[in-house]
């Protein structure tokens, strides 16, 4: 009973993986227009993503979650080869979180001051799926939450360790741990 059962489990968990393999998150609508913008730090294309946004005018302002203290607006437009009048005016640079939990509550605070009720959320294809958990669990149904994720080619390494934290954070909240 107990083999049929941890085997049911781990059949489970191998399918579960494959699933979330196969349905990485994709861009956003090209129409898509939103009050903020929140780029996460943390992946190749992200900042970059949120600033072509940001110039498209389908936001009004961009937050950049989880950016290292030491970063600057100087360091910002050296980066992005330009681009300074639109850092300047209309980029926030978030330094208060850590991971991906403290990444929606930071963006949760920003929106808050802003009364922001729409926010794109950008962040890489095989992390939009813990991302999006947080910033709903964060945001509740009365902000819409757009996910644009940054296509990529994760490795299986990336992938099963991103699974992995998405399956224990929903147990942890689950279990209210």
């Amino acid at each position: 009973m107990i083999l049929r059962f941890g085997s049911a489990l781990v059949i489970l968990y191998a399918l579960g993986f494959l699933l979330f393999s196969v349905t990485l998150a994709g861009p956003a609508p090209e129409d898509a227009r939103t009050d903020g913008i929140v780029a996460i730090t943390g992946g190749t294309g992200r900042i970059e993503q949120g600033i072509a946004v940001l110039a498209d005018r389908r936001g009004k302002r961009m937050l950049i979650a989880g950016a290292d203290p030491a970063v600057t607006k100087a360091d910002l437009v050296r980066r992005l080869g330009g681009k300074r009048s639109l850092v300047q005016c209309c980029v926030d640079l978030g330094s208060e979180s850590v991971d991906t939990r403290s990444n929606a509550e930071e963006a949760r605070r920003w929106a808050e001051r802003r009364g922001y009720r729409s926010l794109r959320l950008i962040t890489s294809d095989w992390h939009m799926r813990r991302a999006r958990y947080e910033f709903d669990r964060q945001f509740g149904p009365e902000v819409t939450i757009v996910a644009d994720a940054v296509r990529s080619e994760p490795r299986f390494v990336t992938l099963f360790g991103e699974y992995n934290k998405y399956v224990l954070r929903r147990l942890a909240v689950w279990l209210d741990i």
